[in-house]
């Protein structure tokens, strides 16, 4: 999860910790830093900015100790890749394992442990962008959402992980803070997942929008030419929009991506033949939805349904 995140960002790699913690408390957040147990120069961070986003990926290779009074504006989204951390808010204590996440609120103290091997992918997302998509037809005091301190595992959350990683894959791609159409549009998505995805105290359910007739015939084009090559073009053609109205039509509707939206549906599709027993095997079903990269198309498929192609096919053999 996340293994290449920031690939082409890194800051420093087998440096004191101290060394990190002062990039951190410059650009990330400010805190303290305590060393519970040895002196290894084996900490590493990296860092990049994008569509108003601080990505950044961090471990100390020590057992260290972190606190802050709060965040100032800011909300994390913290996501344990390696190890293990344990949060501490009074009596209480709280670990986080690895593939495990939490959202943590501005002006909310942070008390936590590090193990030695932990590392942790964290996002840094300014309050005003949360409440840009909370406050929708809303009055602009609005107060920020608040998310409860309950940790996520991101492996039942795939479509999150999956778009995660592709907001670190395009930072990586276009390698610069990335404000065009484009990244602004996974701008919106990710904000919309996370409190979809993350038990909070605010609901949707008021912002609610019926899907445009745009929209609709684009959905109807993807639902009948779903075994095709459907790229932007057709669906401009179809819906008399430009890409830049169907990236945001995508995000407010289905808070997703037009790719990915495309992919899902082809993937629910394709496991439907499955089921049905509509094909002869797995390769063929899977080429047929244009799935030419096959150990590819197997692990998107497993990521989805929590189970192989080939697994499914058993389930009515």
């Amino acid at each position: 999860m996340f293994s290449q995140s920031l690939a082409t960002s890194t800051i420093f790699h087998g440096v004191h910790p101290e060394e990190v913690s002062a990039f951190v408390n410059q650009h990330i957040g400010g805190h303290s830093l305590d060393m519970l147990g040895g002196d290894n120069r084996a900490a590493s961070l990296s860092f990049g900015e994008f569509a108003g986003f601080g990505l950044s990926k961090i471990s100390y290779g020590n057992s260290v100790r972190v606190k802050t009074p709060a965040l100032d504006d800011i909300y994390h989204l913290q996501v344990v890749t390696r190890g293990e951390c344990r949060w501490r808010q009074g009596n209480e204590s709280l670990k986080v394992h690895r593939g495990q996440a939490l959202m943590v609120n501005p002006d909310e103290a942070i008390d936590l442990e590090y193990t030695q091997e932990c590392e942790k992918v964290i996002i840094k997302i300014p309050v005003g962008l949360m409440k840009s998509v909370c406050s929708s037809g809303a009055s602009a005091g609005v107060q920020p959402v608040r998310f409860n301190r309950i940790p996520v595992d991101m492996r039942l959350s795939p479509s999150l992980t999956n778009l995660l990683a592709a907001v670190f894959s395009e930072f990586d791609e276009s390698g610069d803070t990335g404000f065009g159409p484009i990244s602004l549009s996974y701008r919106e998505i990710v904000l919309k997942k996370l409190l979809n995805v993350f038990p909070n105290d605010w609901s949707a359910s008021d912002n609610a929008q019926p899907i445009p007739p745009s929209m609709e015939r684009i959905v109807a084009y993807i639902e009948k030419n779903i075994k095709e090559d459907i790229d932007l073009e057709a669906l401009a053609h179809v819906s008399n929009m430009s890409v830049r109205s169907i990236y945001n039509g995508f995000s407010r509707a289905f808070s997703t991506t037009p790719k990915s939206y495309v992919k899902l549906v082809k993937l629910r599709n394709l496991r439907n033949d499955l089921l049905q027993g509509h094909c002869r095997n797995v390769t063929e079903v899977a080429l047929d939805y244009g799935f030419s990269h096959l150990g590819r198309f197997s692990s998107d498929y497993r990521k989805l349904f929590g189970e192989l192609p080939s697994e499914t096919m058993r389930l009515v053999g």
